[in-house]
């Protein structure tokens, strides 16, 4: 595997986390939910921008995001 995919994969895997604790759900719900209304689609998308943020400005993104693909989180 090289080291780009390596990274990329580090980092989605932190900030799911990061997602997970700032919404007060488990690391897997985290996972489900941003599968389910694309949030992990708009961050592989938009990597090269939104791995330059803070975390804090990218779960504001995502769950921004989510919400207008239908989520619910707030």
């Amino acid at each position: 595997m090289s080291k780009s995919i390596l990274d990329r994969l580090n980092y989605v895997i932190v900030l799911i986390s990061e997602f997970a604790a700032a919404h007060h759900i488990s690391a897997q719900q985290a996972y489900l939910y941003l599968r389910q209304f694309k949030g992990l689609d708009f961050v592989d998308e938009f990597y090269d921008v939104e791995h330059a943020l803070s975390f804090d400005e990218v779960v504001e993104d995502l769950t921004i995001y989510c919400k207008r693909m239908g989520g619910a989180l707030a």
